[in-house]
């Protein structure tokens, strides 16, 4: 029987303060989180079982799985400062977010840590069923009560300099205001950084030789209100593109231009028409093949932005979709920016936001430098066959089960197996259950599982002595009386009788 979404809550609590105590009784009902069963490392007391790099939606979701797992010793770092992890108050700049509000995202299986038991709490059961999407930032509002509610360790302004290997452990070097120390030992690190985790913005070169402040990637900090009266070219249609161009066009831009590659609009979110608990559990299990040939068609339809961010830029007057016209050579004239399509054609404009998103490159990850090169790449692992080439996603790693890297020469690099890629750099071989909402708790459950797992592994001689060395008693000895067995003539008589 499918459930309604709209079905009021019969027991919905009227404040957040009360929702709090019902998280505080899950937990205890639910004996979360569990006594810390890991060994410390043996001469090292100062090593951190598992370091958490970023403290937004994965990062929270991951601190909390571990803690679940009765993994304790964690530490997790941010850059920066609370209230202003991930994208969700900074880059991002749609009204609303794309995911039904229904799903329940980092809850990890807890019904009062889900955003429909916030949202309620605060507004209550009729506002709620008039809700269509979720607004921005709330989504954010809802991540920093999640974080306290749960008591998550983030450390903010911290940010990681650099991973390299210390012997068996790992040695992250930290900066920023926030930084209690200039480095840290960790068994392992879990880097969840989100969706430019594991590479970068990508930047066309045909802005190689414009000035920096005549462009902007869509995840640069961007005064719009300095675009007020200025004519705004915007490369490519998708989510990111097509909110910056309404954030331009609601700044007062005197036009908005849209120059867009494809011959149409994208119209069909592919994945969600396939979204679902077998999708997540079977795609890790899929042959390279088959999982290539999902992401490959998925990259190449692309997602389309939202219809209400698209209809927030069309229902200006001075806003254009340019279809066909990728952009050839861009140069400056004078104060202008002369731009040549490959229709012919050229337009001149004021400023370039460059909607082009992010592209995947361990190479690009400052906190590798000296070893991402020696990272496994889907490149170098699989061909896919003709007409299924995708440079793009042959530059994703190629990862373990367990959300690790895979060396590229096996022997060389064996310390990458401390690292933990939580972003959307796994999607292409574990699914998206790193990055986007709908995964996310699936995700972190696994991570934390595997995780445990390698710990509990690579101390196996410390849990045998704690086995050996186990003494408690359950029975006291006084639970029963010692009988003797009978002799051979009483027993003979018992069977003649």
């Amino acid at each position: 029987m499918a459930y309604d979404v709209q079905k009021p809550l019969q027991s919905a609590v009227n404040s957040l303060a009360e929702l709090e105590l019902r998280v505080r009784d899950d937990l205890a009902c639910l004996c979360y989180p569990p006594a810390s069963w890991v060994a410390p490392t043996v001469g090292e007391p100062q090593v951190h079982d598992v370091v958490v790099i970023g403290g937004g939606m994965c990062g929270l979701v991951a601190g909390f799985a571990l803690r679940v797992a009765g993994i304790a010793n964690i530490r997790i770092f941010d850059r920066n400062r609370a209230g202003m992890e991930g994208p969700w108050v900074t880059y991002a700049r749609m009204e609303t977010l794309r995911s039904p509000k229904q799903l329940t995202g980092p809850a990890y299986g807890m019904a009062s840590l889900t955003f429909r038991a916030y949202f309620t709490a605060r507004f209550g059961n009729d506002v709620w069923a008039a809700l269509d999407k979720i607004p921005r930032p709330m989504w954010m509002e809802y991540l920093c009560w999640y974080r306290k509610v749960l008591d998550l360790p983030v450390e903010n302004s911290v940010e990681v300099k650099t991973i390299k290997p210390e012997g068996e452990l790992m040695r992250l070097t930290l900066c920023g205001d926030g930084a209690r120390e200039s480095s840290v030992l960790a068994r392992k690190v879990v880097m969840a950084t989100g969706r430019d985790g594991m590479g970068r913005p990508s930047i066309p070169g045909f802005v190689n030789d414009l000035p920096q402040e005549y462009w902007a990637h869509s995840s640069y900090d961007i005064d719009f209100k300095a675009l007020r009266g200025k004519r705004i070219v915007v490369v490519g249609v998708g989510a990111s593109a097509v909110d910056n161009a309404a954030e331009a066009l609601e700044a007062g831009a005197a036009e908005v231009r849209h120059l867009i590659r494809r011959k149409e609009m994208p119209r069909i979110n592919k994945l969600m028409g396939i979204g679902s608990f077998g999708f997540t559990a079977a795609f890790p299990k899929l042959s390279d093949a088959r999982r290539w040939q999902i992401m490959n068609y998925s990259l190449r339809t692309q997602t389309p932005a939202p219809r209400g961010s698209t209809m927030r830029v069309s229902r200006h007057p001075n806003a254009y979709f340019h279809f066909d016209t990728a952009v050839e050579k861009v140069k400056l004239d004078g104060d202008e920016i002369l731009i040549e399509t490959a229709q012919g054609k050229a337009l001149r404009a004021d400023f370039m936001i460059l909607g082009t998103g992010f592209g995947v490159d361990p190479l690009a990850r400052k906190e590798l430098d000296g070893y991402a090169d020696k990272i496994l790449l889907w490149q170098d692992r699989f061909t896919p066959p003709p007409g299924e080439e995708n440079a793009d996603l042959g530059k994703f790693p190629y990862l373990a089960n367990d959300f690790t890297f895979l060396e590229r020469e096996p022997g060389q690099t064996p310390w990458l197996a401390n690292i933990y890629s939580f972003n959307s750099g796994a999607a292409a071989s574990l699914g998206k259950v790193s990055g986007d909402i709908p995964g996310i708790s699936e995700g972190a459950a696994w991570l934390s599982r595997e995780i445990a797992a390698k710990l509990y592994a690579e101390s196996f001689e410390q849990y045998w002595q704690r086995l050996l060395a186990y003494d408690t008693p359950e029975l006291r000895g006084d639970e029963w009386t010692a009988s003797p067995l009978p002799d051979d003539a009483q027993t003979n008589a018992r069977k003649q009788a």
